[in-house]
């Protein structure tokens, strides 16, 4: 894999302990660091930076598009929250072309001597042991992690919204439907062409000597980018967004640079405020499509976040060098 080789360098600075970091126990007190750590995370700071994206901003028409421009004049997604459609404008900004890998994640906990989440849990486990598939987090960890980027860069960095979110997945606001390299979901008899079929993430998981058979996530670049160069937008597991949900949000969001609510809005069956999710957990037919939305327990109360992952937004108008 292409992100292997580039991120190789980082990798051996790694010792693989628990992948994913609890809310909670944040709060370490900071570490010391001596010359060689500190060329170690200028080194990982310019992996990040290498994996930018620079998303030219513009105006596009934001959500289920499909009544009046779809092929079939029908709407693609049967949930009232993708809908009205609604002009949106965003000033430019970046995007991480790859969810945050496990190797990019545990080097933060790492440098900043936190202790991996403790989850009794065999798959947990085995989510861990590949360094270059996503790591899997809760909002807050997702949250913080972003910030600590911007910490150390110096760069505004921060999750995306899902307005961004949606437009880059939409090649800056297009018509398209699957967030891939040509807009559609292609699968060649058991094999994903521009997705990961369950069959490619069966044999992953054999491969890389986990159990999670079907339901492994695979490396960032498993699959082509879509035409701005930014991987696994169609599914690798669903992607944090900095806005609260509100399944009304479109019939009244700012047309510039919308945020989402200022206050959290919509409680899930268990009693939880919800943050917004984009893309998908598994990839498939009909999965992941750039106008769906998801939402969940910003803390995973519940369950811990096995299919929840981050990707890092820079909200910059200039292009990160």
């Amino acid at each position: 894999m292409q992100r292997i080789a580039m991120t190789g360098m980082v990798l051996s600075l790694l010792v693989l302990q628990g992948c994913d970091q609890s809310s909670g126990s944040q709060t370490a007190a900071a570490p010391e660091h001596n010359a060689q750590d500190q060329v170690r995370l200028e080194q990982f700071i310019q992996q990040i930076k290498s994996e930018l994206v620079y998303v030219q901003g513009g105006e596009f028409l934001m959500g289920d598009f499909g009544e009046e421009y779809g092929q079939e004049k029908l709407p693609y997604d049967g949930k009232k929250d993708s809908k009205p459609l609604h002009k949106v404008e965003l000033s430019s900004y970046s995007l991480s072309k790859f969810k945050a890998s496990n190797q990019e994640y545990q080097f933060y906990l790492k440098w900043n001597q936190l202790k991996g989440r403790e989850v009794d849990r065999v798959t947990w486990t085995d989510r861990q042991k590949t360094p270059e598939t996503p790591a899997h987090v809760d909002w807050n960890e997702a949250n913080q992690y972003c910030t600590w980027l911007g910490k150390i860069t110096g760069l505004p960095f921060s999750l995306p919204t899902e307005a961004q979110w949606e437009y880059a997945a939409r090649n800056r606001g297009q018509y398209v439907v699957a967030p891939t390299d040509d807009g559609t979901i292609r699968i060649d008899g058991r094999k994903g062409i521009n997705i990961a079929s369950s069959f490619d993430r069966q044999l992953y998981a054999r491969e890389s000597g986990t159990g999670l058979d079907i339901l492994s996530p695979t490396p960032g670049d498993f699959r082509p980018p879509n035409p701005l160069g930014i991987y696994d937008m169609a599914g690798n597991g669903w992607e944090w967004m900095k806005d609260w949900y509100d399944p009304d949000y479109y019939s009244h969001s700012p047309v510039k640079d919308p945020q989402g609510p200022e206050k959290p809005v919509f409680k899930d069956p268990e009693g939880y405020f919800t943050k917004v999710l984009r893309s998908q957990d598994l990839s498939g037919p009909r999965r992941g499509l750039t106008m769906f939305r998801f939402n969940a327990d910003p803390e995973s109360r519940r369950y811990p976040p096995l299919d929840k992952t981050v990707r890092c937004a820079v909200n910059s108008e200039q292009s990160i060098k």
